[in-house]
């Protein structure tokens, strides 16, 4: 038996890697392809595995993990960016479609507790689809992606309340006066104690570990454990899910509790052990249950249910989102992002199944309608904002602004001195004699190293929304931007990478989301010297259709170090800087020196 559940962990874990590979290359969530490897796996189609007891338990810890990952994923500063039509897009995308879920599965004779396990995971709305979605379509900077993570985060914590409730109800069994208001109150002071215990206790902790030097990451990585299964029996005791305890814990170990590189730290563990190992297994796991029954027996509940969880999501984000200002085609577009499911739906489901609260066949039916909605998610969403671009009615909205540019050299003053009436620039660099120039001609520079933080908060990197590093060592930019991407959450970061033959490669950039300056390998020096010598002359092509930056590159680039793109300049005047990850659109113009 012992052999077993090693060998069906061996392949659970193969599948999980194999189905979430290449659910992610095709642009979808990683649980999309962990779910189909776990149906294709499971007793529905070639029945290689089922769930054992081990397997049970790893999902639990798993699905445990993954919920204190998703409260330190929420950032509550992220929601005033677009706090009030991200509010209208979450109450309409979680109430219209939780109302129409709960009286479909009545109408189908489903019960009481049932429709509303449903109406839940209808009304869930999945933040780590849109994700990578709004990369995917370039639309990180839009204020369409500030009300969809807004709406995300709003409508999951608020899925997760009204799942609270709902335990609290199943606990008493029937309906009764006072046994409702003693599980009701149990419920308050649970999260009566974890805010304060967020709000005061853990900061204290913090501080006290802070004080005597601790900065063991296994102890505190320990520690923080305790305290997450902590707050787990105290969700379990009362009367409510480990999950609750879980994503409280995580919401207040997310900012300010430890110290920053460590907090950074334990957060990747977290997400390499959740997301890495245990909660695939809770997903593919999770397909075991579902039946193709449905199909036959079903299908029409099926169809009912898939219909309303778009229906009712997009109709209610639109409806809702009418009293923002904003218009009903934009509230249509967050709608059609907002429809995808993901990790909070499943594990909702997935309670409700072990509950005995719903059958396998509507489990099967809300497994699917994942799959369905997620997959409608970049074809609509696409559909939609191209539909607001050509309205020019998709807006562009930058939460974060200004640019922090490492290397206050002729070739960094160069770039900041065309877009220092736009941006405001600020310098960082080791040399006090460039530092001190940078600052006679009237931007603001600091002298230290970049690797340290205490450099990067006296340059303020924590207001910025682009860093770039200009130097002649690779690896000194791209730990740079490591650090500015990691521990000070700096959303657009452009390296220069030199055609150095040993070292950090290209491809570290993919891993710190970074993008390569001027769209190729330059080589710094040349350039600096003629830029201090004069010896260069500066010109402007317009683009008469849509290009990568780096057919661009391709198309101009005569001969090694002979022309630098480095403006994109649009229509209206708007100037920024020329970077791998970027389209240069009809009517724009590359300035560039040769």
């Amino acid at each position: 038996m012992e052999e077993f559940n090693i060998l069906s962990l061996l392949i659970i874990l193969a599948g999980a890697w194999l189905g979430g590979t290449s659910a992610k290359r095709l642009g979808y969530p990683p649980i999309l392809g962990e779910l189909v490897i776990g149906i294709i796996l499971g007793p529905a189609l070639l029945g290689l595995l089922e769930t054992s007891e081990m397997i049970s338990v790893l999902a639990e810890v798993g699905i445990i993990l993954l919920m204190v990952y998703i409260g330190i994923e929420i950032n509550f500063r992220d929601l005033g960016k677009a706090s009030w039509p991200g509010l209208l897009a979450a109450i309409g995308g979680f109430i219209v479609p939780f109302g129409m879920g709960y009286y479909t599965i009545i109408f189908f004779g489903g019960t009481d507790l049932a429709a509303l396990f449903v109406a839940i995971a209808v009304g869930v709305t999945s933040l780590a689809t849109k994700s990578r979605i709004l990369v995917d379509l370039k639309l990180l900077n839009t204020r369409i992606a500030y009300v969809l993570m807004a709406g995300a985060l709003i409508s999951d914590t608020l899925a997760l309340v009204i799942f609270a409730g709902m335990l609290s109800f199943v606990d008493v069994g029937s309906i009764d006066t006072l046994g409702l208001v003693w599980v009701a109150g149990k419920a308050i002071l649970f999260f009566a104690f974890t805010a304060l215990s967020g709000y005061f206790l853990l900061p204290l902790l913090g501080r006290l570990l802070s004080e005597n030097n601790i900065k063991n990451r296994t102890f505190h990585f320990t520690l923080i454990l305790i305290i997450v299964f902590g707050f787990c029996e105290l969700a379990e005791l009362a009367g409510l899910h480990s999950i609750l305890g879980a994503f409280m814990a995580g919401l207040f170990i997310r900012d300010g509790v430890f110290n920053r590189q460590i907090s950074k730290e334990i957060n990747d563990i977290f997400h390499d052990i959740s997301i890495g190992f245990l909660a695939p297994i809770f997903f593919v796991s999770a397909g075991f249950h579902v039946t193709l029954e449905v199909f036959q027996t079903n299908l029409l509940m099926l169809i009912t249910v898939v219909l309303v969880a778009m229906v009712g999501k997009i109709v209610g984000t639109a409806l809702f989102y009418l009293p923002s200002g904003y218009g009903w085609r934009e509230g249509v577009t967050v709608g059609t992002g907002m429809n995808g499911r993901g990790a909070v739906e499943i594990i909702i489901a997935g309670i409700g199944l072990e509950m005995g609260i719903i059958s396998t066949e509507i489990f099967s039916i809300l497994v699917f309608m994942a799959i369905f909605t997620t997959l409608s998610v970049p074809v609509f969403l696409t559909w939609t904002t191209n539909w607001l671009r050509k309205r020019g009615e998709l807006i562009h909205q930058e939460s974060r602004k200004g640019i922090l540019i490492l290397g206050a050299n002729p070739l960094g003053l160069y770039l900041a001195g065309h877009i220092k009436d736009q941006e405001e620039i600020t310098f960082v660099d080791s040399n006090r004699e460039l530092v001190e120039e940078a600052r006679q001609r009237g931007f603001e520079s600091v002298h230290g190293n970049i690797l340290k933080e205490e450099t990067m908060e006296t340059a303020r990197a924590f207001e910025k929304g682009s860093f770039i590093a200009l130097t002649g060592n690779n690896e000194i930019n791209l730990l740079a931007a490591q650090l500015a991407h990691d521990a000070f959450f700096i959303p657009k970061n452009i390296v220069l990478f030199a055609p150095q033959d040993e070292g950090a490669g290209v491809e570290v950039l993919d891993r710190i989301k970074a993008s390569s300056m001027f769209a190729s390998k330059t080589e710094l020096g040349p350039w600096i010297f003629k830029i201090k010598s004069g010896d260069y002359s500066e010109d402007t092509e317009e683009v008469k259709q849509v290009t990568t930056t780096r057919n661009w590159v391709k198309q101009h680039k005569s001969g090694k170090g002979k022309i630098l793109p480095v403006l994109i300049i649009d229509p209206e005047g708007h100037k920024r800087p020329f970077h791998y990850h970027d389209e240069i659109q009809p009517e724009e113009k590359v300035l560039f020196l040769h």
